[in-house]
């Protein structure tokens, strides 16, 4: 994957008050950390950092008083209105060594007709080389047929990327579509399990008789 160069600044100053300060002026505190070495406070270019974060698991080049440090996202807060990155933690790398990292799922294809595509996981954890993160896995459930079950070691992973999930870990299930009667039967049982009990119509009561009837 490409790697993101971003000018990043030493922070001295620390809390909500200097976060807040650091944020009115477009820019994103973070905590740089990793190899054994003390956490570093640093700042981000906020416009930057969210073109950079726009790739998950962005390898990032950051530019710290003239020296280079190579650093992936761990953490990434976001105003939960707004969506805006409000605080990241980044990790340190090396160029060849191995991070362990979360690699999102995409679900390709379409499965036979009258069958419903489960999906049980969004992503499956890996390790791999740092400066090669995969960005993403495609499973492609193209005319798969009901009753298939795709677990996470039936996943292509690239060279010298290895699997961390449960090799055994359900990552798709493919079953077939419930009819409406089965679905009636279900939410049936639901609320017997549950002591739901529905009154039935009271057939002798007499009916209301309508403006005007004689």
């Amino acid at each position: 994957m490409a790697e993101v160069r971003i000018v990043a600044e030493s922070r001295t100053e620390f809390g909500k008050g200097a976060a807040r300060r650091v944020r009115r002026d477009h820019k994103v505190p973070a905590v740089l950390y990793g190899h054994g070495n003390d956490p570093r406070h640093i700042t981000l270019p906020g416009h930057d950092l969210m073109l950079a974060l726009k790739v998950k698991n962005a390898l990032l080049t950051l530019e710290i008083a003239g020296a280079d440090e190579l650093a992936i996202p761990k953490d990434i807060q976001r105003d939960p209105i707004r969506g805006t990155i409000e605080h990241v933690d980044l990790l340190v790398v090396r160029r060849g060594e191995k991070v362990k990292v979360n690699v999102a799922l995409h679900v390709i294809g379409q499965a036979v007709p009258d069958s419903l595509v489960v999906s049980e996981l969004n992503a499956v954890e890996v390790e791999c080389e740092a400066t090669h993160i995969p960005t993403g896995f495609e499973v492609d459930i193209t005319g798969r047929a009901i009753g298939t079950q795709i677990l996470a070691k039936d996943i292509a992973l690239p060279a010298g990327t290895e699997l961390v999930t449960d090799p055994e870990a359900l990552v798709v299930n493919i079953t077939g579509a419930q009819t409406e009667a089965e679905a009636e039967a279900e939410m049936a049982e639901a609320e017997a399990e549950a002591g739901i009990v529905h009154e039935a119509p009271d057939a002798a009561a007499p009916a209301e008789a309508l403006p005007g009837a004689e």
